[in-house]
């Protein structure tokens, strides 16, 4: 899991949204509290990539992985952009392909 999340973050930070999308199951849902909204397959997540990644350019500090089991981690992330700086949470389940298949994110 900790090299999934280190993939997301480097195409994240580089802007890369087809990259990002390829660690995306085609059915995933980011759902953000922080936004309230949930961003669903790989249309919603493109929009989220670019709304909230491209849009703000958003740069992302990995602080901490905690593996809760096989499938299911918890990422503590240092966010900057245009919006200024905050400390996310995303809770990250992945499919048995090693996909990502659900984000939960909020803001410390």
């Amino acid at each position: 899991m900790q090299k999934l999340v280190e993939s997301f973050i480097a195409a994240a930070n580089a802007f890369d949204v087809e990259g990002t999308l390829s660690l995306f199951a085609t059915d995933a849902v980011i759902d953000d509290v922080s936004v309230g909204d949930a961003f669903i397959g790989h249309t919603g997540v493109r929009q989220y990539l670019e709304r909230f990644f491209v849009g703000y350019s958003t740069s992302s500090e990995l602080l901490s992985v905690e593996e809760l089991d096989t499938f299911h981690s918890s990422v503590r992330l240092d966010f900057t952009g245009d919006f200024g700086h905050e400390i996310g949470i995303l809770k990250i389940a992945i499919n048995p392909t090693g996909l990502i298949k659900r984000i939960d994110a909020d803001l410390e």
